[in-house]
């Protein structure tokens, strides 16, 4: 989280968008079933599904962000060896990209 904080927040990337990949969410997924996540954030209080943790743990990084008005976050979960996963990813990030590109020219 430090080193998020740090780059996110740095004055050279003030307005610049991120793309954050939360990679590994098959193994997220099964490690929150067995382990609560209050062992690594004990402020925690939502439950063990992996939908209320990884809401969670995106907002953790959200939060970070001291500059919501200049710069967005994208974050995607992501599985790399899931194709399936990584193409969806792919074609929002290339999304994202266009949508940026078209806004910064004055069309978005």
């Amino acid at each position: 989280m430090k080193l998020f904080d740090s780059i996110c927040n740095n004055k050279f990337f003030i307005d610049t968008s991120i793309i954050l990949f939360l990679n590994k969410k098959d193994l997220f997924e099964e490690k929150i079933s067995r382990s609560p996540l209050t062992i690594c954030y004990p402020e925690y209080k939502g439950g063990n599904s992996y939908g209320e943790a990884a809401n969670y743990i995106q907002g953790q990084f959200e939060d970070l962000n001291r500059h919501k008005d200049e710069k967005e976050i994208y974050p995607h979960f992501t599985c790399a060896t899931d194709t399936k996963n990584v193409q969806f990813v792919f074609d929002a990030v290339t999304d994202v990209i266009i949508k940026i590109n078209l806004h910064d020219i004055g069309l978005g």
